[in-house]
């Protein structure tokens, strides 16, 4: 335990010293996450067909990994301390704000996210939808300084870079949830207002049945998993650029490797969207979408063992030559 307790502070010390307010407001979402899981075991309130307290313990949790994540980023940018203040301050109080919204909604009874049932909730979403067009740009400056910056580990640097564009892409797709449906228009039209602008879910209303503790739709398409899974490239990316630098000593190979697992998730991400857009369940996927996903296994495959076995090649053939 008290390994464990010294490994954090350890970590907590090098986070704070990326970016200390980042740290901070990532510790405080995980207390509002502690607070939701309590919500979720003493209040059985259901709102669209989700635990109400569901939505504030995931936004809880995916804010504080983003921001302590960030932080971390951070540290590896010493040449970009205003970048970092600003930027740092910005997705702060931006996502800080988000998640305050969606907890009060949830306190409420009421639903967050394309609410514009009465002037509050309409402007509640609209101040959601502002801030997060605002955090995603102030993201790009990021991305800017990682493309700038040089790295020592040169498969790690590129890991980062194309994590951060990913993620951008990623985020970008929330824009796609916020469009009004046909039925919504339709409803407008008949009846002259409109209580819910736009959805996560394609080919039905939201909140029909769904994976356990994600909510994802198991009968039509869902943007929020392409949306899931370009938001966490910024972690994924990397963390695989460190498990290679564990077991690989040659960095060539690791850089080739590494922009093929890029190419591979950049793809995976499309048809991801692609199958969402086309009101496909991600359980429930039709011939086509198998096909493409058999492709892009087995190309992934190849890339992966055309880099390594090139690697091996390259290797002994020096060996020989000496």
């Amino acid at each position: 335990m008290e390994w464990l307790a010294n490994r954090l502070r350890t970590a907590l010390a090098r986070l704070w010293a990326g970016s200390p307010v980042l740290t901070a407001a990532g510790l405080v979402m995980i207390g509002v996450l502690v607070a939701s899981l309590i919500g979720l075991s003493v209040d059985d309130r259901v709102i669209t067909g989700a635990p109400a307290w569901l939505k504030p313990a995931k936004f809880a949790i995916s804010t504080a990994i983003y921001m302590l994540t960030l932080a971390g980023i951070f540290t590896l940018l010493p040449e970009w301390p205003r970048t970092r203040r600003v930027v740092g301050w910005v997705t702060a109080i931006i996502l800080v704000l988000e998640v305050a919204i969606i907890d009060a909604q949830a306190w409420r009874g009421t639903t967050s996210h394309f609410n514009v049932g009465t002037i509050l909730d309409s402007v509640l979403f609209t101040i959601m939808g502002l801030a997060i067009v605002a955090q995603t740009v102030t993201s790009v400056a990021v991305a800017v300084a990682l493309w700038r910056q040089r790295f020592g580990d040169r498969a790690l640097g590129w890991a980062l870079r194309w994590g951060m564009v990913i993620t951008i892409m990623g985020a970008s797709t929330g824009g796609l949830m916020t469009r009004p449906t046909t039925a919504q228009l339709e409803e407008a039209r008949t009846t002259g207002r409109m209580a819910i602008a736009g959805a996560h879910t394609v080919g039905a209303p939201d909140g029909g049945p769904g994976l356990p503790g994600t909510g994802w739709s198991v009968e039509y398409g869902d943007v929020r998993i392409p949306h899931f899974v370009g938001l966490h490239a910024m972690q994924l990316l990397p963390l695989l650029a460190l498990a290679l630098r564990r077991r690989r000593s040659d960095e060539t190979g690791r850089i080739r490797v590494m922009l093929l697992a890029t190419a591979s998730y950049v793809a995976f991400f499309a048809i991801l969207l692609w199958q969402a857009l086309r009101g496909q369940s991600l359980v429930q996927p039709d011939g086509l979408t198998i096909g493409v996903l058999l492709f892009w296994a087995i190309l992934s495959a190849v890339g992966v063992w055309f880099a390594t076995t090139r690697r091996s090649r390259t290797g002994s053939q020096a060996v020989a030559i000496a």
